[in-house]
């Protein structure tokens, strides 16, 4: 009966999880398309493990799974009634419910729109860090720009002339402290400078810097030869990084929102509640987002987990996230939907349907939130910058979206919605397979009366 029932609802979940990870790939960024086909792939082992093996252990095992105090008798499932009551309190004040809750998710969204991307140097670290005392040691003695040289390298194998010349007007450059002089191996045709900023490498004036470098002095300093130079070195790395996140999120956002709403309309059979799934995972995210902001950016309470100073977001922080993100909310969107699907399917009535949805799975879905919470509030221990923001935004988010998600808008907006959540034009009715071949009565039937082994 659970792999007739539950099992799809785990192969679509697992689907979507798949789906929004390996979005991954359409950043383009080849460490990050990486670590989304290593976590899809971990992602979709659980899936096949969780319909084959695990049955087939629970087969094994037997009565001896429910331990010594097992019942003579198999008892129906029965629906926590602190839940059901919630359910019912929440559709009977939906329009409170929903507008409540949108105005609190919208305003922890709204800081995202001062959402600066950029890497932590070591002087975001704690001074007790022998990197951090590192850093300020070469801040204090050379000035901040030491902590990230620029690596400018000129292709002099056309022209050798134009060497001396770049370096002035790179060392004339006002985000320029100083230019050492060049490094030059005519076999090779190369020739490296060495330019050090006026401002640390996290400051958004040295990015200025080097875009300022790349669009202006270069050309004016190389026009009439053929030697072209680029920049290079980790500041201007993580700078690119960022500009390539920037460049690519919204088309990896937009790929995975089709996707995944592709999938949620073959299951569920309906056009909204795809849609309102969306809708709603977009808002968790991007609360989580503005609470990142709100305490890396702003500093807000930062003090308390251990960030002594205001840091940017690390520029590939916003693509893991919502992709790890907008799957595990899927995760909870399937089950919920699901169990509210069958109840409509077996009875016909809405709003008792999104009742028996939330007590039936309340309770999974907090006991799995608060999981996920308590590990990644784990991160937040940690003393990198890097790995605490991955700690607050995935915890900020799961509890957004268990609570405030899962338990008040979404039951919310199907009360108000009403028969129209399972609308489904004709003609997209004909395309799409039919999934559930039998009623959810006739397959509990069937697995009853199977003999048992």
């Amino acid at each position: 009966m659970a792999l007739a029932t539950a099992g799809q609802a785990v192969i679509f979940a697992g689907g979507t999880v798949v789906v929004a990870i390996l979005g991954l790939i359409v950043a383009g960024i080849p460490f990050v398309t990486g670590g989304g086909v290593a976590i899809s792939a971990m992602v979709l082992v659980m899936v096949l493990a969780s319909v084959t093996l695990l049955p087939a252990l629970l087969g094994l095992a037997g009565h001896r799974i429910n331990g010594r105090r097992r019942r003579a008798t198999v008892l129906a499932h029965r629906p926590s009634t602190g839940w059901y009551r919630w359910g019912a309190h929440v559709t009977r004040n939906a329009k409170a419910y929903m507008v409540g809750a949108a105005i609190v998710m919208i305003a922890l969204a709204v800081p995202v729109l001062a959402l600066n991307l950029g890497f932590p140097d070591d002087g975001t670290k704690p001074e007790s860090r022998t990197e951090r005392r590192a850093y300020d040691l070469i801040a204090d003695g050379f000035g901040p720009g030491a902590n990230g040289l620029l690596v400018i390298a000129v292709d002099i194998s056309q022209d050798t002339s134009a060497v001396g010349t770049l370096a002035q007007a790179v060392g004339a450059d006002p985000g320029i402290a100083s230019v050492g002089k060049p490094a030059i191996d005519l076999r090779a045709g190369v020739a490296t400078l060495v330019a050090q900023p006026t401002t640390s490498p996290q400051d958004e004036a040295t990015q200025e810097t080097i875009a300022r470098l790349r669009s202006d002095v270069f050309p004016a300093a190389l026009d009439g030869t053929s030697a072209t130079a680029h920049v290079g070195g980790q500041t201007a790395t993580f700078a690119d990084l960022g500009d390539r996140v920037q460049e690519r999120m919204l088309r990896f956002v937009a790929a995975v929102l089709l996707l995944s709403f592709l999938l949620l309309t073959l299951l569920f059979r309906s056009v909204l509640v795809p849609l309102k799934a969306v809708v709603l995972n977009l808002l968790s995210v991007g609360a989580a987002y503005g609470v990142l902001v709100m305490v890396f950016q702003w500093g807000w309470a930062a003090s308390l987990i251990g960030v002594e100073q205001a840091v940017p977001i690390v520029s590939f922080i916003p693509l893991f996230m919502f992709a790890i993100l907008f799957g595990l909310s899927m995760d909870y969107e399937v089950f919920l939907l699901s169990r509210i699907r069958e109840e409509y399917r077996r009875h016909g009535d809405n709003t008792r349907a999104v009742i028996e949805g939330i007590a039936g799975t309340g309770r999974t879905i907090t006991a799995a939130a608060l999981i996920m919470v308590a590990v990644f509030s784990g991160f937040i221990l940690g003393s990198d910058p890097v790995v605490k923001m991955m700690g607050v935004g995935l915890a900020t988010a799961i509890f957004l979206d268990a609570t405030v998600v899962r338990l008040v808008l979404v039951p919310a907006t199907m009360k108000l919605l009403g028969v129209a959540n399972w609308w489904l034009p004709g003609w997209l009715d004909r395309l799409l397979p039919e999934l559930d071949h039998a009623p959810v009565e006739k397959v509990a039937e069937v697995a009853i009366n199977q003999p048992a082994p």
